[in-house]
């Protein structure tokens, strides 16, 4: 049989100054997504044309600002999913730098086959998925997207970001965007506090380079670890703090590509320690899973390892009564972590 030649997608990217928000700000990553493309177009529309694809939603995933910069490179597909990402695919790999940004479920559980064919054809489509997890608002379970990183799982080429703030967010949209191929980048929909290290400073500023496969340390204790990304990054952090008042010092690490990372540095934090994991996912198939997969290979053995994420459909409410029902509000989290280390 005949080899198939890919078409060459690789374009020169200008992806310009990261935008970086300050300490005490309170900014969701789908607005730090909106600024990020609304940048790109205007550095490279000159150059190359550069697209983002709509269903219909454009206040919600935050594509007012590309409109009005790159009017043409705007496409209104309406409620239209599967002609959405089965368009930007065929964008992608004609010379045009393609968003397309959907809620979660729309834009990868309706669209799987779409994106299934998008990753068997190499194409370069930067799929951008807001309101995943539990972070939806009101609209019920109906429009959770709990399995993000199960369905980025099942496609062999694409790569997935869930980023774990506003300025990691700004950062991995310019790398996906220069970087060829197909990547899902997945957030949810509330504003976050920006992360900040352990001394007070912003974590991701301008020295911070987005690389994918690494971990980010936001804090380092010797009684148990904590593993998670994206929204509930802040959360695991806000507990950890809290704890540190009682002289219990946790760490807790950001895996911002949970398909794919390396544990080399951060192995003296999990051998022979309690592990948790904590995430806004199915816990059957999210980072629990590549966890205790790349534990295996390292060849590490932690005392103890628990799970924590979403073992049934959540209820309708905001997400602040969700966190509580589900125990992952910042008082339960701080519970739950006491208590292993106490029993464990």
């Amino acid at each position: 049989r005949e080899k198939i030649n890919y078409p060459n997608i690789e374009l020169k990217v200008e992806t310009g100054q990261p935008i970086v928000y300050e300490k005490g700000e309170k900014v969701a990553n789908r607005n730090a997504f909106g600024n990020a493309i609304a940048d790109l177009a205007k550095l490279n529309m000159a150059n190359f044309p550069v697209a983002a694809i709509d269903c219909d939603l454009k206040p919600s995933v935050k594509l007012e600002k590309f409109e009005k910069v790159n009017p043409e490179g705007y496409i209104q597909i309406g409620i239209e999913e599967h002609n959405a990402a089965t368009i930007g695919g065929a964008l992608s790999v004609n010379g045009v730098l393609t968003f397309f940004a959907d809620f979660g479920v729309f834009g990868l559980d309706e669209t799987f086959n779409q994106q299934r064919l998008n990753d068997i054809n190499h194409t370069n489509l930067k799929t951008v998925v807001t309101h995943c997890g539990i972070d939806v608002g009101e609209d019920g379970k109906t429009h959770h997207e709990v399995n993000y990183i199960g369905v980025v799982r099942s496609l062999y080429h694409t790569k997935l970001i869930v980023p774990c703030d506003a300025n990691q967010t700004d950062k991995a949209i310019r790398y996906a965007a220069k970087v060829p191929g197909n990547f899902v980048i997945a957030m949810g929909r509330s504003s976050l506090p920006i992360l900040l290290d352990e001394e007070g400073n912003v974590y991701y500023d301008n020295g911070y380079n987005f690389e994918y496969g690494k971990l980010d340390i936001f804090r380092k204790g010797k009684d148990l670890t904590v593993f998670t990304y994206g929204s509930f990054a802040h959360l695991a952090v806000e507990a950890a703090d809290k704890l540190k008042e009682e002289d219990i010092h946790i760490t807790v690490i950001g895996v911002p590509t949970p398909l794919d990372f390396d544990l080399t540095n951060v192995k003296e934090f999990v051998d022979n320690t309690i592990v948790l994991t904590l995430e806004d996912h199915n816990i059957e198939n999210g980072l629990s899973n590549e966890l205790s997969k790349a534990m295996i290979k390292n060849s590490l053995k932690p005392s103890y390892f628990e799970p924590m994420g979403l073992r049934e459909y959540a209820p309708s409410g905001t997400i602040k009564d969700l966190l509580k029902v589900h125990g992952f509000d910042v008082e339960s989290l701080v519970k739950k972590m006491k208590g292993l280390i106490e029993n464990k």
